[in-house]
């Protein structure tokens, strides 16, 4: 009930992303008090005994493009260089709850489809990819 509290008090939109049958990645705009925004990434993976461990990254605004970048740079050369052969398209699929059978396979609540119905006013266009920092 409290995160119910918290995510109505600073949560503007949410998207969650399903990734198997034991973890879930939550994208997650949260405002600050100065009205400004910033994103949280949450990876949750559910314990053999029932509970949830979270990881959390914060990405701020001025941050978006290097991270964007960053990331779709890393995942292009996983694609291409390591991993030419693998079907990527072969995972790219919705998992299902094990209760999902009695609402027609709609997962989401109420609540759920309008935060993550909210259009996007953001225009995004990210950079050439010499602005993104490389780690040696």
């Amino acid at each position: 009930m409290e995160n119910e509290k918290n995510f109505d008090k600073n949560g503007v939109y949410s998207k969650r992303v399903r990734a198997g049958k034991r973890r879930t990645y939550f994208f997650d705009v949260r405002s600050t008090r100065g009205n400004d925004y910033y994103l949280t990434i949450t990876e949750s993976k559910k314990r053999e005994d029932e509970s949830y461990e979270r990881h959390k990254i914060f990405i701020y605004k001025e941050d978006f493009v290097k991270f964007v970048n960053a990331m779709q740079e890393t995942v292009d050369y996983i694609k291409t260089d390591l991993l030419p052969d693998y079907d990527f398209d072969a995972h790219n699929h919705d998992y299902e709850d094990e209760n999902n059978f009695s609402n027609g396979g709609n997962n989401s609540t109420e609540e759920e489809k309008k935060v993550e119905s909210k259009p996007s006013s953001t225009n995004f266009t990210p950079p050439a990819s010499e602005d993104v920092e490389k780690w040696d």
